[in-house]
Protein backbone atom coordinates (compact mmCIF):
# COMPACT_ATOMS: atom_id res chain seq x y z
CA UNK A 1 0.00 0.00 0.00
CA UNK A 2 1.16 3.56 -0.14
CA UNK A 3 0.67 6.50 2.35
CA UNK A 4 1.09 10.23 1.89
CA UNK A 5 1.98 12.24 4.87
CA UNK A 6 1.17 15.69 4.83
CA UNK A 7 1.81 18.84 7.24
CA UNK A 8 -1.64 20.91 6.83
CA UNK A 9 -2.80 23.73 9.01
CA UNK A 10 -5.48 22.90 11.36
CA UNK A 11 -7.57 25.99 11.28
CA UNK A 12 -10.04 26.84 9.00
CA UNK A 13 -8.89 30.42 7.95
CA UNK A 14 -5.66 29.30 7.16
CA UNK A 15 -6.64 26.54 5.30
CA UNK A 16 -7.89 28.52 2.84
CA UNK A 17 -5.13 30.50 1.83
CA UNK A 18 -2.91 27.15 2.87
CA UNK A 19 -1.00 27.43 -1.08
CA UNK A 20 0.14 31.21 -0.20
CA UNK A 21 1.30 30.37 3.68
CA UNK A 22 3.18 27.83 1.82
CA UNK A 23 4.67 29.85 -0.38
CA UNK A 24 5.66 32.88 1.61
CA UNK A 25 7.34 29.90 3.95
CA UNK A 26 9.37 28.73 0.82
CA UNK A 27 10.36 32.16 -0.15
CA UNK A 28 11.67 33.50 3.17
CA UNK A 29 13.48 29.78 3.54
CA UNK A 30 14.59 28.95 -0.02
CA UNK A 31 16.13 24.91 0.02
CA UNK A 32 14.40 24.10 3.18
CA UNK A 33 11.55 21.61 3.65
CA UNK A 34 8.18 21.58 5.91
CA UNK A 35 8.15 17.92 6.29
CA UNK A 36 10.42 15.06 5.66
CA UNK A 37 10.84 11.47 6.44
CA UNK A 38 13.71 10.45 9.13
CA UNK A 39 14.52 7.24 7.07
CA UNK A 40 17.56 5.98 9.37
CA UNK A 41 14.87 5.89 12.48
CA UNK A 42 12.03 4.75 10.10
CA UNK A 43 11.47 0.47 10.15
CA UNK A 44 9.37 -1.09 7.15
CA UNK A 45 8.67 1.39 4.37
CA UNK A 46 9.74 1.18 0.72
CA UNK A 47 10.72 3.04 -1.93
CA UNK A 48 9.91 7.20 -0.19
CA UNK A 49 9.62 9.86 -2.24
CA UNK A 50 9.96 13.21 -1.65
CA UNK A 51 8.14 15.81 -4.26
CA UNK A 52 10.92 18.67 -4.80
CA UNK A 53 7.89 21.00 -5.03
CA UNK A 54 5.51 19.44 -2.38
CA UNK A 55 7.55 21.11 1.09
CA UNK A 56 4.91 19.54 2.85
CA UNK A 57 4.41 16.21 1.77
CA UNK A 58 6.38 12.84 1.73
CA UNK A 59 5.12 9.33 0.53
CA UNK A 60 5.93 5.86 0.88
CA UNK A 61 5.18 2.15 0.02
CA UNK A 62 4.78 0.08 3.14
CA UNK A 63 3.66 -3.79 3.60
CA UNK A 64 0.88 -3.93 5.80
CA UNK A 65 1.44 -7.25 6.90
CA UNK A 66 4.32 -6.75 7.85
CA UNK A 67 5.80 -4.56 10.75
CA UNK A 68 6.29 -0.63 9.67
CA UNK A 69 6.72 2.98 11.26
CA UNK A 70 7.22 5.91 9.35
CA UNK A 71 9.44 8.65 11.67
CA UNK A 72 9.02 12.49 10.56
CA UNK A 73 10.05 15.59 10.94
CA UNK A 74 8.19 19.45 10.49
CA UNK A 75 10.89 21.56 10.17
CA UNK A 76 9.04 24.71 10.52
CA UNK A 77 7.59 25.97 13.62
CA UNK A 78 4.16 27.21 14.48
CA UNK A 79 4.93 30.86 14.92
CA UNK A 80 6.58 30.99 11.72
CA UNK A 81 2.62 31.44 10.55
CA UNK A 82 1.40 33.93 13.18
CA UNK A 83 1.20 37.72 12.70
CA UNK A 84 3.48 38.80 15.62
CA UNK A 85 7.13 37.70 15.69
CA UNK A 86 8.55 38.79 18.82
CA UNK A 87 8.28 36.24 21.24
CA UNK A 88 5.31 34.59 22.96
CA UNK A 89 2.99 33.75 20.21
CA UNK A 90 0.31 30.78 20.68
CA UNK A 91 1.79 29.54 17.61
CA UNK A 92 -0.95 28.11 15.02
CA UNK A 93 -1.97 24.58 15.26
CA UNK A 94 -0.99 22.00 12.36
CA UNK A 95 -2.37 18.47 11.48
CA UNK A 96 -0.50 15.73 10.29
CA UNK A 97 -2.44 13.90 8.20
CA UNK A 98 -1.83 10.23 6.26
CA UNK A 99 -3.62 8.65 3.47
CA UNK A 100 -3.28 4.90 2.83
CA UNK A 101 -4.63 4.05 -0.71
CA UNK A 102 -4.14 0.16 -2.67
CA UNK A 103 -2.65 0.02 -5.22
CA UNK A 104 -5.23 0.20 -8.67
CA UNK A 105 -4.93 -1.81 -11.71
CA UNK A 106 -4.05 -0.28 -15.04
CA UNK A 107 -5.03 3.02 -15.56
CA UNK A 108 -7.37 2.57 -12.35
CA UNK A 109 -7.35 5.26 -10.02
CA UNK A 110 -5.78 4.08 -6.20
CA UNK A 111 -8.45 2.84 -3.62
CA UNK A 112 -8.47 5.21 -0.94
CA UNK A 113 -8.14 2.70 2.51
CA UNK A 114 -7.76 4.83 5.77
CA UNK A 115 -7.42 8.77 6.59
CA UNK A 116 -5.86 9.79 10.35
CA UNK A 117 -4.71 12.66 11.67
CA UNK A 118 -3.53 13.94 14.80
CA UNK A 119 -2.96 17.58 15.63
CA UNK A 120 0.50 19.06 16.42
CA UNK A 121 2.50 22.57 17.46
CA UNK A 122 5.98 22.88 16.89
CA UNK A 123 8.66 24.66 19.30
CA UNK A 124 11.54 25.28 20.01
CA UNK A 125 13.38 22.98 22.31
CA UNK A 126 13.30 25.51 25.12
CA UNK A 127 9.88 26.70 23.96
CA UNK A 128 8.13 23.51 23.85
CA UNK A 129 9.68 22.70 27.74
CA UNK A 130 8.03 25.91 28.73
CA UNK A 131 5.00 25.26 26.87
CA UNK A 132 4.59 21.79 27.98
CA UNK A 133 4.96 22.75 31.31
CA UNK A 134 2.07 25.24 31.56
CA UNK A 135 -0.14 23.07 29.68
CA UNK A 136 0.61 20.20 32.37
CA UNK A 137 -0.10 23.08 35.01
CA UNK A 138 -3.33 24.02 33.46
CA UNK A 139 -4.60 20.70 33.78
CA UNK A 140 -3.54 19.78 36.85
CA UNK A 141 -5.76 22.62 38.16
CA UNK A 142 -8.60 21.74 36.48
CA UNK A 143 -11.88 19.75 38.64
CA UNK A 144 -11.24 15.84 38.19
CA UNK A 145 -14.15 15.85 36.07
CA UNK A 146 -12.33 18.31 33.55
CA UNK A 147 -9.13 16.36 33.72
CA UNK A 148 -10.66 13.82 31.76
CA UNK A 149 -11.68 15.64 28.70
CA UNK A 150 -8.32 15.92 28.02
CA UNK A 151 -6.26 13.20 26.23
CA UNK A 152 -2.81 11.86 27.83
CA UNK A 153 0.39 11.85 27.27
CA UNK A 154 2.55 9.52 24.88
CA UNK A 155 6.05 8.55 24.27
CA UNK A 156 4.79 8.79 20.63
CA UNK A 157 2.25 10.43 18.06
CA UNK A 158 -1.36 8.57 18.13
CA UNK A 159 -2.99 9.08 15.34
CA UNK A 160 -6.87 9.13 15.25
CA UNK A 161 -9.14 7.68 12.23
CA UNK A 162 -10.25 10.82 10.24
CA UNK A 163 -14.60 10.16 10.22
Amino acid sequence: VQSVVRVVFHDRRLQYSEHQQLEGWRWSRPGDRILDIDIPLSVGILEPQIHPTLLNTVEFLWDPCRRTSAFVQVHCISTEFTLRKNGGEKGVPFRIQIDTFAAGGKGDPPEHLHSASCLVKVFKPKGADRKLKTDREKVEKQPPAEREKFQPAYESTVLAEVG
